[in-house]
């Protein structure tokens, strides 16, 4: 690991921990070879110096992707780099090209979706995330390129992910190199669907997994030439054969055992099953079920696995009667016979199921037991049959029960290989390597040793492999090495396997000779090896022998080693089941050649497992080494099998098995510190300022660093710095000095800047408290001022009081003289307005009547006038529609509809009638009802005034009428009483008369109410009854949109029914027919006849027939090819209109083209439209000049089309298009003769589109329509997936800073031209790609492309932008810093002042497609992110952005240019709890962005956008048909 050197007082370590592993401290002091370290959790500790690693302390807090690029490559340096990350949920990390991959135990789907692989697809290997999917691509990249087989390599122990990393490698090849499915299922499919087959068969629970593989996979992949996948194969090694008779507590033996038992009731009855307790190879073990997992369930899942790789049910009966039987047969007990050293069934228990084995696999059960019971030695002179004792008939049963599961599984893994199928002529493969890690238990039996002997073999290629690169690297940099000596494991491997004399060579020697015990054979071991160093003797045991590997010393117990070496078939078994009437048996068991057994002296021929296995692994190697290989490494981050635990301790062994440590080991033997030369000068610059600030190359200026630093032994390479092991730690104690030193005269600046602020303190509170003493006694000089002018206050106050006191009392009398005059006066003036204001009121009324008496008479009379005036038109036109009803029946439909449309008017009119009376009658019983209230208090007031005119009448009567008065008497009194009580009662009148008035007014008022809300109520209806003729109008369109829709679908069924009769009409037959149904009339050039005519004989039609339709096709078929060649010329525009489209339109409705059944223009238009875009896929002026004339085409077209034939399927739901009677009239015109029929075509076209006239399509027009939208949606892909291709090349350079600019960042003042060059150059790719975006506008432009379809395509290419530059973003941590964000904004200005440049009518909504780069860079520029919390990130920063996509940003992010740090931890923890809520609930919740290829219009759409008229009279033809007598109709017209 390299020797740390200059670890001082202060420095911050690594120290060996039991617990943790490594804990990291800081170094109090140092004592000789010793120091005492302040541990992070509060302890002191001693550790040995040489046991002391350096923590770098600038290390990312997101940790490295690739450990290689860590600044001290040690182990605590590798491990707090990989918890780092897995806390982060980073699985995966580099160091070089291998792949550490640490399992999460929990669903991370964002990780390997489609969208995913997509990304990783070409990328070469660092450029992006680590990921599983880049190793699968650079493999396949490798083989497609350099046509070399290539394997991948995975390893780890039990539980780590390995079985889950060959899915993903499987399913990322699959995705590269897929091919279209065989029989419905593609090879790589079938690959994957036998994992759960060879799962049941091959996994078992273990100590540490409850789905362990107890076997060795490696599936070969064969691929064609052309990089597509053409077959694979499985091959399997050293299935652990003892796990189906002998399992230990509390592992399970084969999970198909299980399965069967779970199986349903009529499987368990066939096969005489029960529970797995019953039987003795399950229930040495108390685990018989898996939490979680369901047996039931998975039988199931197997047996349709079964049925997905190709075996049928026969076999599949076959299988589990064999798996029945291993289970029945480990439940056959012996005891001893009656004579010495022979045996017989224990009880009848036993005999049931000798019984029952002899009937599942179908032999004779006394042989059966003769074959257990009894063996055959065979000699020259005779044959001997012996018996066995009960200990060597149990060996027997169980040699019998793994002999038939080792067959079976064979045959397994051959039927999957022939169902999948293999491709002899593939001379390419990209081998998938599944396989055990190296394993240490306290037990460690022949399988570990097999296990560990495997991983000895693939530690050494891999270190050979892990050299081989560190060489690549150095001849890469061209720097000066020599050859690097490193330790080698080939004198372990030489102990194992080499003959004579090897462990394995041993062990078959003592297999062959019966009375070879353990003892003899680890005896005859270490008599061979006495003092070798890789096999240490173990005290206390003699059976027991150590081997150290390269993962440490593992101690084997060689008690059961002869037993599981031993692989010979019993010559009885053999025969026995090879005369199984059961073909499937007798497969297994096929007959062995005579002559392997005619001389033999014993009943069987001896084979070795560990011979067998060293023969499979040396083909193995074979095939590894001669394939590129490519190493994964699986680890299993805690034994609880739970997420988010990192145990250390674990953690570090599997990295030693894994031969990872060994890596770093080889790498610290060469130059294990490489630094690019800009991260270099970043780091350690401060060593050498001068050179800093001088003008010097990146590499001068790091030699020149480190020169003065006095290393020896470094190399400068081409693009890095390499440091030997230690220097790195040298030069960060030089920095932490030099860093030292400028922090103690900081703290000298600092503590006189505190002294200073003391002695100004302690001044300002002197010059205070004088002025304190001052202020005293100018307060008392104020108090003696203040009262004196307080006095002169007091008199000034008197004095103005009594003056203001004389002068009210004047000003009072002066406003009481005042307010008695102006009331006088004020009376006066009002009697006089008073009658004024009557008299004006008397001559208003009088002269209103009289206005409005002459208005009524004046109306009345212009009434009568209009009503005779319009009758007298209405008289005209009647005669003129009577006379064209007498030429012609033409009129006879149009009437009919007017009918109709009369007759629902007239409805509609009766039924708003109807309503418009009822609320008539309902607002005039309320206005009667408010007239007869006023009508009532009218009266009453009437009465009231009567009443009081009539006392007061009476008074005055009763006054004259009284006597003179003669002298004083009582009556007197009694009138005078008598006024009184009339003066009260007159003013109670007058009371009353108020009221009444009140009253009056109060009702007048409620009236003035109730008629404001009629009023409101009233425009309410009014805008009801305009939103009712809206939605009519609107249901009508939809109707008739409905009844074409329909047409056409009825069209096209018709046309497919008549195809087939059509063909035996002639051409000419049906071309009169055509025009005689659809027009009723045939046009000639000169004279127009008529088909309605009764004149019109046989004899006409056979002329007509013969003579003039030859000459009219021929020359129709000589204008339609020069209309063809004419438009396959760039015609140009007439202002914004395309010639060509234009011209197309008005030929095909001159022609009548769209009303005919058959035609060939449709399909040579669309032939030449194809032709022309084919030979200019790439050229978007073409794309863009045809783009255009097929919109406007394709606009014309829907504008004046219409589906034949919709009147007559849905006449209920259909309307007229034309509201008008002029609309209405001329849609009956098309029955006319020519001249009409051509004097309004050429009329109609003198205007917009909205004067185009409808004309019912047949099938060949609606299909030509259909095509001509196909082709629009087809150019605008083109033209769209050409600017794509153009601009992504520079997205890929504008993600990242370019690393000059930053290089610029580190050198000095003196260098501010070039920075500002530099600067310069920062944006050259954002301003390639606004280049290309404002080249593709002017073309569009220049070929008047609609602006509609300009902004769809802005709109989805700064979509594909957003896509591109924030899924980049997310997979590569380099760019997720600072100073790239700064350069990324600046970038996004670019595009935001094209955008604006462009005006909304062509960039439309574009900028806003940026949305999630945008929020994204703003992230990562804001300064404070510590202190921003999680809801002012997600709710005001970046409301766009996913939670996951936070967290990866948040966890990314680092600061290259001030060195601060992301968000808080808090923060980061609420993402987790959010991120771990979000995936309960939802399955895909991928962080990265998909790019929509779809068309994201219709033909609708673009109807609605041009809105404008397209004027197509005045349009000038080309001269190749100006002068052309049968394009004459082109012309342009004078009005």
């Amino acid at each position: 690991m390299g020797t740390p050197v200059n670890i001082i007082v202060g420095s911050h370590v690594w120290v060996p921990d039991p617990d943790v592993s490594w804990i990291d401290g800081q170094v109090l002091k140092i004592n000789g070879q010793e120091t005492e370290v302040q541990t992070s959790d509060g302890k002191k500790v001693v550790a040995k110096l040489s046991k002391v690693y350096p923590k770098d302390m600038e290390a990312p807090p997101a940790g490295v992707d690739d450990m290689t690029k860590l600044s001290y490559l040690h182990e605590p340096g590798v491990l707090q780099n990989l918890k780092t990350r897995y806390e982060l949920n980073e699985i995966y990390t580099y160091t070089g090209n291998i792949l550490i991959a640490i399992n999460p135990f929990q669903r991370l789907p964002h990780l390997y979706n489609s969208h995913m692989m997509q990304q990783y697809k070409g990328a070469p290997l660092g450029d992006l995330s680590p990921h599983v999917f880049a190793i699968a691509d650079v493999a396949y990249r490798a083989m497609v390129n350099e046509t070399k087989s290539n394997s991948i390599l995975v390893s780890g122990e039990s539980g780590a992910g390995k079985t889950e990393t060959t899915k993903m490698l499987m399913q990322y090849l699959a995705f590269l190199g897929g091919r279209s499915s065989t029989e419905g299922r593609t090879v790589e499919q079938q690959v994957l669907e036998s994992n759960p087959v060879l799962e049941a068969f091959g996994n078992a629970k273990t100590v540490r997994n409850n789905n362990s593989s107890r076997f060795g996979k490696f599936v070969e992949i064969q691929f064609d030439k052309h990089g597509r996948i053409s077959g694979a194969a499985i091959r399997t090694y050293l299935l652990e054969r003892s796990r189906v008779c002998q399992i230990s507590d509390p592992e399970r033996n084969y999970h198909c055992f299980y399965l069967l038992c779970a199986a349903p009731q009529e499987e368990i009855q066939k096969y005489k099953l029960g529970s797995p307790k019953t039987f003795h190879y399950l229930n040495q073990s108390n685990c018989y079920e898996l939490v979680g997992v369901s047996d039931a369930r998975d039988y199931l899942a197997t047996r349709r696995a079964m049925d997905i790789v190709g075996i049928s049910e026969k076999e599949q009966e076959a299988i589990f009667r064999v798996v029945a039987a291993i289970l029945h047969l480990g439940n056959i007990d012996f005891a001893k016979g009656k004579e010495v050293d022979s045996s017989v069934l224990k009880d009848d228990k036993s005999k049931f199921h000798l019984k029952t084995v002899s009937e599942l696999l179908m032999c004779d059960p006394k042989a059966l037991e003769d074959a257990l019971l009894k063996r055959v030695m065979i000699t020259p002179e005779e044959v001997i049959k012996r018996s066995l004792d009960p200990l060597n008939a149990a060996v027997s049963r169980d040699g019998l029960a793994k002999t038939v599961y080792s067959r079976l599984f064979d045959w397994l893994v051959d039927k999957i290989n022939v169902s999948i199928g293999q491709d002899p002529n593939s001379k390419s493969l990209i081998g998938v390597l599944d396989i055990y890690g190296f394993e240490s238990f306290k037990h460690n039996s022949f399988e570990q040793f097999c296990i560990n002997f495997t991983n000895e073999k693939l530690q050494q290629h891999f270190n050979q492999h892990v050299f081989k690169m560190e060489q690549e690297e150095y001849t890469k940099e061209e720097i000066n090495w020599s050859y690097i000596e490193f330790v080698d494991n080939q004198d372990v491997l030489d102990l194992i396997e080499k003959k004579p004399g090897g462990v394995i060579a041993l062990l078959d020697e003592a297999c062959m000779f019966p009375k070879s015990t353990p003892e003899t054979f680890t005896s005859k071991l270490y008599q061979t090896y006495k003092n070798h160093k890789r096999l240490p003797k173990p005290k206390l045991s003699r059976t027991d022998f150590i081997i150290s590997h390269y993962a440490g010393e593992v101690q084997y117990q060689a008690d059961q080693f002869l037993d599981k070496n031993k692989d010979y078939v019993v010559a009885e078994h053999q025969d026995l089941l090879s005369l199984s009437k059961c073909p499937f048996v007798a497969g297994l068991f096929p007959p062995v050649p005579e002559e392997s057994t005619k001389y033999s002296s014993k009943s069987s021929k001896f084979s070795s497992i560990g011979s067998r296995f060293k023969l499979q692994l040396q083909q193995l190697m074979e095939t590894l080494n001669s394939t590129e290989p490519h190493y994964i490494r699986c680890v299993k981050p805690n034994n609880l099998l739970k997420p988010a635990i990192f145990e250390n301790v674990n953690i570090m062994q599997q990295l030693r098995c894994g031969g990872v440590l060994e890596a770093i080991r080889i790498s610290c033997a060469g130059y294990p510190t490489r630094r690019p030369f800009f991260e270099f000068l970043n780091r350690f610059g401060l060593l050498a300022p001068e050179v800093i600030e001088g003008n010097y190359d990146e590499n001068i200026a790091c030699q020149k660093v480190l020169d003065k630093a006095g290393l020896k032994g470094f190399q400068i390479g081409k693009t890095k710095v390499f440091l030997r092991a230690g220097q790195m730690a040298e030069l960060d104690a030089r920095r932490a000095m030099v860093l030292s030193n400028a922090a103690n005269a900081i703290q000298r600046r600092i503590r006189t800047h505190y002294a200073r602020q003391r002695f100004i303190t302690l001044r300002k509170a002197t010059i205070h408290l004088q002025s304190l003493w001052r202020r005293r006694l100018a307060c008392k000089l104020y108090e003696h001022k203040r009262r004196e002018a307080a006095a002169a206050k007091i008199q000034k106050n008197l004095r103005r009081y009594q003056a203001r006191m004389t002068y009210k009392r004047v000003c009072v009398s002066v406003l009481i003289l005042q307010t008695s005059l102006r009331a006088m006066a004020a009376r006066t003036e009002y009697r006089y307005r008073r009658q004024t204001k009557a008299t004006i009121a008397i001559q208003g009324q009088w002269r209103c009547h009289k206005a409005s008496s002459y208005y009524k008479k004046l109306r009345k009379a212009s009434i009568v006038t209009q009503c005779r005036w319009r009758g007298r038109i209405g008289r005209k036109e009647l005669r003129k529609l009577k006379m064209a009803a007498r030429e012609t029946g033409a009129l006879k439909e149009a009437k009919d509809k007017l009918e109709k449309r009369v007759e629902e008017l007239t409805w509609r009119l009766q039924l708003e009638k109807r309503l418009r009376t009822d609320l008539e009658e309902v607002k005039a019983q309320e206005i009667s009802k408010l007239q007869s209230s006023l009508q009532a208090m009218q009266t009453k007031i009437d009465e009231a005034n009567a009443l009081v005119v009539k006392e007061r009448e009476a008074a005055k009567k009763a006054i004259e009428e009284a006597p003179p008065v003669i002298k004083e008497t009582q009556v007197i009194i009694e009138d005078t009483k008598k006024i009184d009580s009339l003066t009260v009662e007159v003013s109670s009148l007058k009371a009353s008369l108020q009221r009444e008035k009140q009253r009056a007014d109060d009702s007048d008022r409620r009236l003035a109410d109730v008629q404001e809300l009629s009023d409101g109520q009233r425009k309410r209806l009014e805008d009801s009854d305009k939103r009712i003729l809206q939605l009519q109008e609107t249901l009508q369109r939809l109707e008739e949109k409905c009844s074409n829709l329909e047409s056409e679908n009825q069209v096209f069924r018709q046309q497919a029914v008549s195809m087939a009769p059509n063909k035996f009409l002639s051409g000419r037959t049906k071309s009169i027919l055509q025009r005689g149904s659809e027009s009723g009339h045939f046009v000639d050039t000169k004279i127009p006849l008529d088909l309605h005519s009764h004149s019109m004989n046989q004899r006409d039609l056979s002329e007509l027939e013969e003579r003039p339709q030859k000459s009219l096709n021929e020359k129709q078929q000589e204008n339609q090819e020069l209309l063809i060649r004419c438009i396959s010329q760039h015609l140009g525009f007439a202002g914004n209109r395309p010639i060509a489209a234009c011209i197309i339109y008005k030929c095909l409705l001159h022609w009548r083209s769209f009303e005919v059944e058959r035609t060939s223009i449709f399909d040579r238009i669309i032939q030449t439209l194809g032709h022309a875009i084919e030979k200019t896929q790439d050229n978007n002026d073409i794309l863009a000049y045809w783009l255009s004339n097929a919109s406007t085409l394709l606009l014309l077209l829907q504008r004046s089309l219409k589906a034949s034939g919709a009147a007559g399927m849905a006449p209920q739901r259909r309307r007229s298009s034309s509201t008008t009677l002029f609309g209405r009239m001329t849609q009956s015109f098309r029955g006319t003769p020519q001249g009409v029929s051509l004097a309004f075509v050429n009329g109609g076209m003198t205007g917009g589109t909205e004067n185009l006239r409808q004309v019912e399509a047949k099938y060949p027009a609606l299909l030509f329509k259909q095509q001509l939208t196909a082709y629009v949606e087809k150019i605008y892909g083109m033209i769209r997936d050409n600017l794509k291709k153009e601009i992504s090349p520079l997205l890929g350079l504008c993600i990242q800073a370019p690393r000059t600019s930053r290089a610029s960042l580190v050198k000095g003042s003196s260098r501010s031209v070039a920075n500002s060059a530099a600067q310069q150059a920062l944006i050259a790719h954002w301003q390639g790609i606004v280049k290309s975006l404002r080249n593709f506008l002017d073309t569009l432009k220049e070929n008047h492309v609609p602006p509609f379809l300009v902004r769809k395509v802005f709109t989805q290419i700064f979509s594909f932008i957003n896509v591109q530059l924030f899924n980049s973003l997310l997979l590569r941590r380099e760019c997720c810093s600072f100073s790239n964000g700064e350069y990324v904004k600046t970038g996004l200005a670019e595009l935001e002042s094209w955008c604006y440049d462009a005006t909304d009518e062509y960039a439309g909504s574009a900028w806003d497609e940026l949305k999630h780069i945008r929020q994204a860079i703003g992230f990562l520029v804001i300064h404070q992110k510590p202190k921003k919390t999680l809801h002012e990130i997600s709710r005001d920063l970046c409301p766009v952005l996913s939670i996951q996509q936070l967290y990866r940003i948040s966890t990314m992010y680092w600061d290259d240019k001030y060195g601060t740090h992301s968000v808080s931890p808090d923060v980061i923890g609420s993402m987790r709890v959010l991120m771990t809520e979000d995936s309960n609930n939802a399955v895909g919740n991928s962080f990265l962005l998909d790019d929509d290829s779809s068309i994201p219009f219709s033909v609708d759409d673009i109807s609605k956008s041009m809105e404008q008229h397209i004027k197509i009279s005045d349009i000038e033809p080309p001269a190749l048909i100006r002068e052309n007598s049968g394009f004459s109709f082109l012309l342009p017209r004078a009005d």
